[in-house]
């Protein structure tokens, strides 16, 4: 007697949609609201896929659904797809309508206030035929996006973790105290970080590399920083130093567009890690589509 053949579970992309958004949600009712869809067709999506593969892709329990180790690789691999789907529509379509490259990048906040969308402009005057999507994350947002190949190049901070990725160097900036002109420290000519641990500061995202390095450097000197607020852009900051409600740690090359406007004091930070330098990074060069290639080359240049 011959064995039974085993059934291959045929790929398709409605149900890896369903099983993202129940992994996202973490309830499959959730996901089917949110896909609009009755969720028993949700159910018997994903029941049918661990039929074929022999082996539970979700732990069901009261509060809602964990994907399993296996679901965890399923969630991966379908990303990745869907996101190649939607990828390849879109260059698609774009071709038809004129446009025949495209580019995405994450970068980091600093990034994308202070020096990267001048140099796509430059680049785009060059490229008129080339579109470039940017999304705006924390550095270690940006690390994982190119390492999960959400983004075919990044550019962050190079105190951010790029090992096992490509990097090449970029631009640099210069941070500083930021006070009000009544501050304590509105006088001085420059000061040192740890000088300014005794005052309230203004800490950006929780999340954010420069709110776990400032940390980590006030924890080498024994104090802490105790930040009054927390803010998800520069200019939010400068509005609470305008308000003479703490001060902030900001880059000489973020605040300029502030400073006038709103009459704040600007103090360089003598610290030699008060000099950041960023880096585009990539997971391969070669493997890169021409027009990022292109990009990332224009890049290098403006960076020498």
């Amino acid at each position: 007697m011959k064995p039974a053949k085993k059934r291959l579970w045929q790929v398709d992309f409605i149900t890896l949609r369903l099983f993202v958004a129940v992994c996202e949600e973490a309830s499959i009712a959730h996901a089917a609201e949110r896909e609009a869809i009755v969720a028993s067709a949700v159910s018997k999506r994903i029941t049918d896929i661990e039929d074929v593969i022999g082996t539970p892709l979700l732990l069901r329990h009261r509060s809602g659904v964990t994907p399993t180790p296996a679901g965890e690789a399923l969630l991966q691999h379908a990303r990745l797809l869907l996101r190649g789907a939607e990828k390849m529509q879109a260059e698609l379509s774009e071709y038809a309508s004129g446009v025949r490259g495209h580019i995405h990048i994450y970068a980091s906040v600093s990034a994308v206030v202070e020096f990267l969308p001048d140099d796509i402009s430059a680049f785009l005057a060059q490229h008129d035929n080339i579109k470039v999507d940017m999304e705006e994350r924390v550095s270690n947002q940006v690390i994982r996006a190119v390492e999960e190949n959400s983004a075919a190049i990044g550019v962050c901070w190079d105190f951010a973790d790029t090992r096992g990725l490509q990097v090449i160097p970029y631009k640099t900036d210069h941070l500083t105290a930021v006070v009000h002109p009544d501050h304590p420290l509105a006088k001085r000519e420059s000061v040192s970080f740890e000088e300014t641990l005794q005052y309230d500061h203004v800490g950006q995202q929780p999340e954010s590399l420069m709110n776990l390095f400032l940390r980590r450097v006030a924890a080498d000197t024994g104090k802490t920083v105790f930040n009054r607020i927390h803010v998800a852009t520069f200019e939010a900051a400068c509005r609470i130093v305008r308000a003479n409600l703490a001060m902030s740690i900001i880059p000489a090359e973020a605040i300029a567009p502030y400073q006038t406007a709103l009459d704040l004091r600007v103090i360089p930070l003598t610290d030699p890690w008060a000099h950041r330098r960023f880096v585009i990074c990539m997971r391969d060069y070669e493997a890169l589509p021409m027009p990022t290639r292109l990009f990332v080359d224009f890049i290098g240049k403006v960076a020498q």
